[in-house]
């Protein structure tokens, strides 16, 4: 899934805190959005390897949890969050498409790689592809709620990401088509950085 759906989830498991601990609010969103974009972190070196731990994330994230409930400091509430928000940031991969460029070809069979497992977790193809109508239609879903509940830095934050998601989803099977165009024709000490896919 495209990032802008990735960081309006990690805003959107962090929400619930507006109620339940509005004090703790704040640094939980910030903690939810951080860990929502973390793992695309490694796009350029390793994607959906590098910094995805579909496993890891989430049993890094149970004792900081518990800690977090018992202590409640900002810091461990915010790596709670952000680790939570990367844990569902490699589930929601897994639950897209491949890691190529055209993936609404099918042709990867890696979504997310597990380092516990020591191998590639499949795709499910429930969301085709990132910028996919169904994507930015999930992020519109969760992101609408988002921007009426949530006020200063967080609500542009929706705001922009819904405006970005909306625009990468127009352009994607075009931007596709581009890549190789563009990244088959820069010098060689760049190509040497631009993953394969994009010079398909």
């Amino acid at each position: 899934m495209m990032l802008p759906t990735h960081a309006i989830a990690g805003l959107a498991i962090a929400t619930p805190l507006l109620v339940l601990a509005p004090d703790h609010a704040s640094v939980a969103l910030a903690g939810g959005l951080v860990g929502g974009v973390l793992p695309d972190l490694d796009l350029y070196s390793g994607h959906r390897r590098t910094l995805h731990y579909p496993s890891g994330y989430t049993l890094a994230a149970l004792p900081s949890a518990g800690f977090a409930a018992i202590l409640q400091t900002p810091l461990l509430i915010a790596l709670t969050f952000v680790l939570i928000g990367a844990a569902l940031h490699c589930r929601m991969d897994r639950y897209g498409g491949g890691l190529e460029l055209r993936p609404w070809e099918a042709t990867s069979e890696r979504a997310v790689y597990d380092h516990v497992r020591g191998r590639w977790r499949s795709p499910k193809r429930w969301i085709l592809y990132d910028g996919s109508p169904a994507d930015v239609g999930l992020m519109v879903f969760v992101g609408a709620p988002l921007f009426v509940v949530l006020d200063g830095p967080f609500r542009w934050v929706v705001a922009a990401a819904l405006l970005t998601g909306a625009t990468y989803g127009l352009l994607r099977r075009r931007l596709a088509a581009l890549a190789p165009v563009v990244f088959g024709n820069v010098p060689d000490s760049i190509a040497a950085h631009v993953p394969d896919r994009y010079r398909q």
